[in-house]
């Protein structure tokens, strides 16, 4: 793997604009959707098996962190937490970066098998949250 701070090439896709929109849009619409008092979003796996799903948890969670309670942020569901966090920081980060117009950070995958190796590693991470979920239901 190799991490490298250049500047935009001619043509290239500007994932620090792209995502920072997808994030703020999603913040926007989930913001406005309990403002409006519309009703939670109900896991239909959890309807259907009684169990939950390894994201159930996630909306408790992005409310708990917006109040400010990390505590029960990590309770509702750990994952989510961390997945929050890393999209705030990246927020951060491609703010500064388009405002100063500055280099971006790109990570290049120089070996497939580190490819694999990042994959198994996120799906053994949803997988201990899963287990984690079922054991507090």
């Amino acid at each position: 793997m190799r991490l490298q701070w250049r500047r935009l090439r001619p043509g290239e896709l500007d994932h620090e604009l792209l995502w920072l929109l997808v994030s703020v849009a999603a913040a926007a619409v989930g913001g406005a959707w309990l403002a409006l008092g519309l009703p939670w979003p109900r896991c239909n796996f959890l309807a259907v098996t009684g169990w939950p799903c390894f994201t159930c948890g996630a909306t408790r969670s992005a409310v708990a962190l917006l109040h400010g309670d990390v505590a029960a942020a990590w309770l509702f569901n750990p994952l989510v937490l961390v997945a929050l966090c890393g999209v705030v920081l990246f927020d951060l980060y491609a703010i500064v970066v388009l405002l100063t117009r500055g280099p971006r950070l790109r990570v290049t995958v120089t070996q497939p098998h580190l490819g694999w190796a990042i994959a198994a590693g996120a799906v053994l991470l949803a997988l201990a949250n899963w287990i984690y979920l079922l054991m507090r239901h």
